[in-house]
């Protein structure tokens, strides 16, 4: 086993290589590849972050309204995409939205109502932790609405983001992307893990069982809703950290915003785990 690393290992290294050299003397080599792996990640999501603190004021000043869903299964990496995207922004022109199951009342109005209630203001950019589309694949997977419901959505929804789009709200709607054997692993640690377990909820148990009607009803949200003006954009999770850097280049790079670049060495997405939704493209599920 490895020797482990002391105070004098961190004093005595003159530059970068010597202490690279002392690493792989005492590191195992798997654990050295991780170490290094992460510090590259968060050297990355630090300039990228510093890039969105550049597009918030961008956005405050030109009075511009953004809202971006995150769309995906169960563990798919939504939540805490949004947390390192929110991490260093001012929360005075940021918001995150996380609604709760809708109230009698709620039920009883137009079901956009309690989104439009949400969408940002001039100069906001707003942060969707799930959103309308709960109706395109969790209610009618799990019964929580009508057919009828499900179908009047489904003809509403491309109008109702046309609407938005011609009065000026940009969307980015991602859908984040994971396997089954993947978010198996995930449910199985989060109930392993104390500080984790409140993650797992009633309905988290029927994702596995319920895959396949997942699946159908992602492909028919997809064929239906998937436009011009509001296209979906897939993200593949099966790597958590890879998933939230792309996902943070692909909103950069939909802006032209004062000091593009400045930050982070690359803001553009890599095409192999960002892409836009195409009816014929094989996807990670």
């Amino acid at each position: 086993m490895p020797d482990m690393l002391t105070i004098d290992d961190f004093k005595k290294h003159k530059n970068q290589d010597a202490f690279m050299s002392i690493l792989k003397q005492k590191v195992d080599p798997e654990r050295l590849e991780e170490i290094l792996y992460s510090v590259q990640y968060e050297k990355e999501l630090l300039g990228l972050q510093a890039e969105l603190v550049d597009l918030q004021q961008w956005v405050a000043n030109t009075k511009k309204r953004v809202c971006v869903i995150f769309e995906g299964r169960d563990a798919a990496g939504k939540g805490g995409s949004i947390r390192r995207f929110a991490q260093h922004l001012n929360p005075r022109s940021m918001r995150v939205v996380a609604l709760n199951k809708p109230t009698e009342v709620e039920k009883g109005q137009w079901y956009f109502r309690r989104y439009i209630k949400e969408l940002p203001n001039p100069g906001e950019i707003v942060f969707f932790d799930r959103s309308w589309y709960n109706r395109a694949v969790v209610e009618p997977v799990m019964g929580f609405c009508s057919k009828e419901q499900y179908d009047k959505f489904m003809v509403q929804v491309p109008e109702f983001e046309h609407m938005l789009y011609e009065d000026g709200v940009v969307i980015i709607k991602f859908w984040f992307s994971i396997s089954k054997d993947e978010q198996e692993r995930r449910f199985l640690s989060r109930l392993q893990n104390p500080l984790k377990r409140w993650k797992f909820s009633p309905v988290d148990k029927q994702g596995q069982k319920k895959w396949d009607d997942y699946t159908y009803y992602k492909e028919q949200m997809f064929g239906k809703t998937h436009t011009i003006f509001s296209p979906w954009i897939i993200v593949k999770t099966n790597n958590k950290k890879q998933a939230r850097l792309e996902s943070i280049r692909y909103v950069l790079s939909k802006f032209d915003y004062d000091g593009k670049g400045s930050s982070a060495k690359n803001i553009l997405p890599d095409p192999n785990v960002v892409q836009r939704y195409h009816r014929m493209i094989n996807q990670v599920e």
